[in-house]
């Protein structure tokens, strides 16, 4: 059966995570949530086995050029309801296995989950 990678084309993060998957003879697949957008019901799954902190990138850009009044009083709703209407702010990549996922990459935790 084959994986199903989330994220963005252009992020460098993902570029190496398909590189690895790609030299590592993995097959799967490529949702690009920006250009077609997530469901809810994906975040929620997400969110309740990572936690809505790990899901939502923080970091970006995208989350940082929120006015303060986005960015208050966060909760895994409201975190849901962002990701939704700019789903760069998910965090990248989200590598779906089946029976669990992997948020962001680190090449050690691919050949672990993947051995």
């Amino acid at each position: 059966m084959p994986y199903t990678l989330y994220g963005i084309k252009a992020c460098d993060t993902m570029k190496k995570a398909r590189a690895w998957l790609d030299e590592h003879r993995v097959d799967y697949g490529f949702h690009d949530y920006k250009a077609v957008g997530i469901d809810r019901a994906s975040l929620q799954k997400w969110c309740a086995e990572h936690g809505w902190q790990t899901v939502l990138n923080r970091a970006g850009t995208t989350f940082r050029k929120l006015d303060d009044a986005q960015k208050a009083d966060l909760d895994e709703a409201k975190a849901i309801e962002l990701m939704l209407a700019q789903p760069s702010m998910i965090k990248r990549p989200v590598l779906d296995l089946g029976d669990r996922t992997l948020v962001g990459f680190k090449p050690d935790n691919y050949a672990a989950a993947l051995a």
